[in-house]
């Protein structure tokens, strides 16, 4: 093992700089040349029509920041299996034998998880580094804990706007299928509610719980002035399991369908319920509020951060997990492993775990979700009872997420 290539595939996301910076500082540690494949496995398949790779030594890697977001090797969504060109793989071996590289780091989600367990058992050397800011994942992954405080920080602050309009803030974010990101930024932000994939919603409950808070909040303000926030996961469920999708936008490369509306929908099955609750025009009556036929009820607005919760710096949480996680790789490699997942390293140990069990997708603890719903914050389902289970540990530390 001499030349080694690594590429960053999938969402972009925080960390991933610190990924690829540790990864080659740990291959110029033992004597190895560390190569960029841009633009993920589009760039992997293009490899043997390209003219040069730019090698990580010192010079280059003082270019860029593994504090900022994002990936300076570059992203794209190809899954190789999807390609028509039935010499596909041997395509790939010859563009990596054309720069002599010995094995591959590549670092993504499940999705490019999986395309990198398909090259492993076609025999290309590749070990997987964790990314995504979704946290589905059976292990911790570079992104998540950037994400997370990105969206925290955007919902904390609109609470200005929403009191200044006294204003339902409905913010729909990232998470496909699992509620991790809405459901730990949620929490951060201190929102009122927080709809994610896991718990189909009753809408009535949720009706309910903002009902009451929001109109108790403006009440007892002296200026009669209060806001109620709602975090929204893009994968939300409603109470009969179906998905809020995008028919028009197709599907991606890897066969998703495009999720789209889950904060718009939210937003109009609010207003449908504040247009029929007679209780509301009597509220705003009571509060100064009510003009007939301008502003009946209070606003519903929908905000959607969108690629802002990717971008900007990563947490000093991923950071120090990407260095490690690209330093562990390369270490992994060298051992001869393949088709094997960075899990963590805790002191020497350097622990890992077979890929294709590593991107099985695992989803928010609805243990864990009861515990904050005795906390009164709404989830969109009937109140479940927590019920503790007390237990000594004995200096174990787990992973935070």
């Amino acid at each position: 093992m001499k030349k080694i290539g690594i590429l960053t595939s999938g969402g972009d996301c925080g960390g991933l700089n610190a990924v690829i910076k540790g990864a080659a500082l740990m291959a110029e540690t033992h004597n190895l040349e560390l190569y960029i494949i841009p633009n993920g496995y589009a760039g992997l398949y293009n490899l043997i029509d390209q003219e040069k790779i730019v090698k990580l030594g010192e010079e280059r890697l003082d270019q860029f920041d593994a504090s900022f977001a994002g990936s300076e090797a570059g992203h794209s969504r190809v899954k190789i299996k999807a390609i028509r060109n039935p010499d596909k793989y041997n395509r790939i071996k010859s563009g990596m034998k054309k720069f002599a590289l010995d094995g591959l780091i590549i670092s993504g989600g499940d999705d490019s998880g999986s395309v990198m367990v398909d090259l492993s058992q076609q025999g290309i050397h590749c070990i997987h580094a964790p990314k995504t800011m979704d946290l589905d994942l059976q292990t911790y992954s570079v992104g998540g804990d950037s994400t997370i405080n990105r969206i925290a920080q955007f919902v904390h602050d609109l609470k200005t706007t929403g009191k200044t309009h006294n204003r339902v803030l409905v913010t729909e974010v990232f998470g496909r299928y699992a509620g991790h990101t809405a459901f730990r930024s949620g929490i951060a932000a201190e929102a009122d509610c927080i709809l994610i994939p896991e718990i189909p919603v009753n809408w009535d409950i949720v009706y309910e719980h903002l009902e009451k808070r929001f109109t108790r909040r403006i009440r007892q303000s002296d200026v009669h002035s209060g806001t109620y926030t709602i975090v929204v996961a893009e994968g939300m469920k409603n109470a009969d399991g179906t998905d809020i999708v995008d028919d028009s936008a197709g599907i991606d490369a890897f066969g998703h369908k495009k999720l789209a509306g889950a904060g718009k929908y939210t937003c109009q099955e609010i207003q449908k319920r504040m247009k029929a609750d007679p209780a509301i025009p009597i509220f705003m009556k009571e509060t100064g509020m009510f003009v007939e036929g301008v502003y009946e009820i209070p606003e519903v607005r929908e905000i959607h951060p969108g690629h802002l919760v990717r971008s900007g710096n990563s947490s000093a949480y991923d950071v120090n997990f990407g260095f490690e996680a690209g330093a562990a790789a390369v270490l992994l490699l060298l051992d001869g492993k393949s088709g094997v997942t960075v899990s963590k390293v805790k002191g020497r140990k350097v622990e890992y775990i077979e890929s294709s069990k590593a991107i099985s997708q695992r989803y928010v603890d609805l243990d864990q979700v009861s515990l904050y719903e005795s906390l009164g914050i709404c989830f969109g389902r009937p109140t479940v009872p927590y019920d503790p289970i007390m237990r000594e540990v004995d200096g174990v530390y787990e992973r935070i997420y």
